[in-house]
Parts: structure tokens; sequence; C-alpha cells
């Protein structure tokens, strides 16, 4: 799933123009990744706990956030995507979970505090606020209604 998004994510990051076609298909598949991206969220809280550090859900749910940046970053796409029921609500209430789980347990979702000493942790988690927090800013982008909703 990891790597099916990985080619997504190449797909919408090309310069090309797209055709109406191509168009219509990324926001279908836009429709369903959000979709996703609001039942799995939940998962990468998970990552805060030691028997959860590997799991594969978790994973996805972030590669899933990197790619609905990519997708709100396309004015066509991005008009589409702030119309979604909840999904400004989830990215939202995720960003306040994982903030709470940050003060509670090691933060793995930062990098400042990923790092100890002079090496840094690699750990897919990291940065996954500020992808949040990006999605946030691309959803509110020229859209009075969910500007006040934020």
């Amino acid at each position: 799933r990891v790597t099916l998004l990985d080619l997504i994510m190449a797909k919408i990051s090309e310069k090309n123009p797209v055709t109406n076609e191509e168009m219509i298909v990324f926001l279908r598949h836009a429709d369903f990744l959000a979709g996703c991206f609001q039942e799995k969220c939940q998962a990468v809280l998970k990552l805060t706990s030691a028997t959860g550090a590997n799991d594969e859900e978790a994973l996805v749910t972030i590669r899933l956030l990197d790619v609905l940046c990519e997708m709100t970053s396309n004015n066509g796409q991005l008009e589409h995507l702030q119309t979604l029921p909840g999904l400004l609500e989830t990215a939202v209430d995720t960003l306040r979970l994982t903030h709470l789980a940050g003060k509670q347990a090691v933060n793995i979702f930062t990098a400042t505090h990923a790092m100890t000493g002079q090496e840094e942790i690699s750990h897919p988690a990291v940065g996954f606020k500020s992808h949040l927090i990006r999605l946030i800013g691309n959803l509110c982008y020229k859209n009075k209604e969910n500007q006040d909703k934020v």
C-alpha cells in the first residue's frame, strides 16, 4: 500500500498538465484517499507506545497524509478536497491528539524532539504534525467557511 501511495504521489507531483480524464480520476482517488485517512488517522497515535512501533497501518496513514498534502497543493484538486465533509475536522482533531500524545510520551511527531545528542532519530512519524498543519492550511486557503471552522 505504501508503494502504491508512492506511485500516486509521483504522478501527482509531476509538473505536466493533466487532461480532463486524468483530473476526474484524481478527484475520485482524492475522495477515496481522504476517506481512508479519516478512517485510519488514529493509527499514528499507536506509534507513541512501544508495542506499536512498527505498525503498518500507521505508516500507510503517514503516506496518505503526504499524498493529501500534495493533492491540496494543486488548485484543481484543492477546491474539491476543501468541500469534502469531515476532512478538515479530522485533520484538526488529529493535530490536537498528536500534540497531546507528544506531551504525554516521547514526542516522535516533531524533529525537534527526535534529536538525542548529536544523532538524529529517523522515525517515520517525524514531521507528521507539520504535515497536518500543511493540510489544514491548504484546506483553509481562500476558503472562508473552512477558515471560520478552524
